[in-house]
């Protein structure tokens, strides 16, 4: 080797120790920083419905790991090209763990999750995943059952009333699930559906609550994120499901229970698995055996009508009752085939585009 050769060797040598002791320091950084995370909502965060549990969620991060993690929320994004904006923009500052939490933000956070492929990302009730991109949702359709079976109890004009938000997959699914609960106490009962093409829009909910009680439903369900239908129901002297969280303070005398969406649980697990840098991609689908979904208190019922919503609880949380048990059938008489054991299968429930027999109206296009 000549001088010159080992000179040449000698300063690489010099500049990977360095380069070495430079990425130590940048990992044990790293290691001491605290963990961005950063939250997207459609709605505001005082909707008391879909975001407001969401936001529920991130602050319960905040008590359980302290100075580790450092969140941000961004409130009232537009689903589109507004959305992408914000993604980007968290994933540009540091935001290393990012949830997005409405369908219409799927498509945005699958292309920023590629433009960041060192960014985790988790989209809630989305369907596309990647090896840096996980989904999530629960299975509303559960409560949704339960929900039926307790109209079709107490209804004394035979006539439900449904506000809709979009006619994708799951809102269409939890009315067949609805009317399912609802048939097999009552075949005759009829549902009456009012879309307001929006997640979040007070006036537009309150309207459409009032439209269905003017005609004939005494009591109302939604699928949709302000507790207005609830308020509508409490002024009106009619019931009412609340959506999302407890809205019985909206409606004491008119709530007889609420599907809720306990996100807790699982983002602290995933917060966990990304400070113990374990954070893999996946999709969780929880039902009412899992907490992610429950019920909140059963009441301004019967006992004999409580009694059969807590028995018909545990059987779907046992697992001996689907609300999608075969046969069924949809609205033009063909009977859905059977890929599950005995069940419509998951695959099925999610790309739901169709009403079973017993709804008279017709799906609407989705948005």
């Amino acid at each position: 080797m000549t001088l010159k050769t080992f000179g040449r060797w000698k300063m690489l040598a010099v500049a990977a120790i360095a380069a070495v002791g430079a990425t130590a320091g940048l990992g044990y950084a790293l290691a001491q920083e605290k963990l961005k995370i950063g939250f997207v909502y459609v709605g505001p965060v005082g909707d008391h419905g879909w975001t407001y549990q969401h936001d529920v969620g991130r602050q319960a991060i905040e008590r359980q790991f302290g100075n580790r993690v450092e969140t941000t929320f961004v409130e009232k994004v537009a689903e589109g090209p507004d959305a992408e904006r914000v993604i980007e923009q968290l994933a540009r500052t540091g935001h290393r763990l990012i949830f997005t939490t409405s369908f219409g933000f799927m498509d945005p956070t699958e292309r920023v999750a590629r433009r960041h492929p060192n960014v985790r990302f988790e989209h809630a009730t989305g369907y596309k995943r990647s090896a840096n991109l996980a989904t999530y949702a629960g299975r509303f359709y559960e409560g949704r059952y339960i929900l039926g079976q307790i109209a079709a109890r107490l209804s004394k004009t035979g006539t439900v009333g449904y506000i809709g938000s979009f006619a994708i997959p799951e809102v269409v699914s939890g009315i067949n699930a609805f009317m399912l609960g609802a048939q097999s106490i009552r075949p005759d009962i009829k549902i009456k559906i009012v879309w307001v093409n929006s997640w979040y829009d007070p006036g537009k909910e309150a309207d459409a609550a009032k439209a269905l009680a003017d005609q004939g439903a005494d009591i109302l369900s939604q699928h949709t994120d302000s507790p207005a239908a609830m308020q509508i129901a409490e002024q009106r002297g009619i019931l009412a499901f609340g959506q999302d969280s407890d809205m019985i303070r909206f409606g004491p005398k008119a709530q007889l229970t609420s599907i809720v969406n306990d996100w807790v649980p699982y983002y602290t697990q995933r917060v966990q698995a990304m400070l113990d840098g374990k954070w893999t991609s996946g999709d969780t689908w929880g039902g009412l055996n899992t907490g992610l979904v429950h019920m909140a208190p059963y009441t301004n019922m019967p006992a004999d009508v409580k009694a059969m919503a807590e028995a018909t609880e545990a059987a779907i949380k046992a697992g001996t009752l689907h609300p999608f048990r075969c046969p069924v059938v949809r609205q033009d008489g063909q009977q859905v085939p059977c890929e599950g054991n005995g069940t419509l299968s998951d695959q099925q429930i999610l790309g739901m585009n169709f009403y079973i027999r017993g709804i008279d109206e017709r799906v609407p296009a989705a948005n």
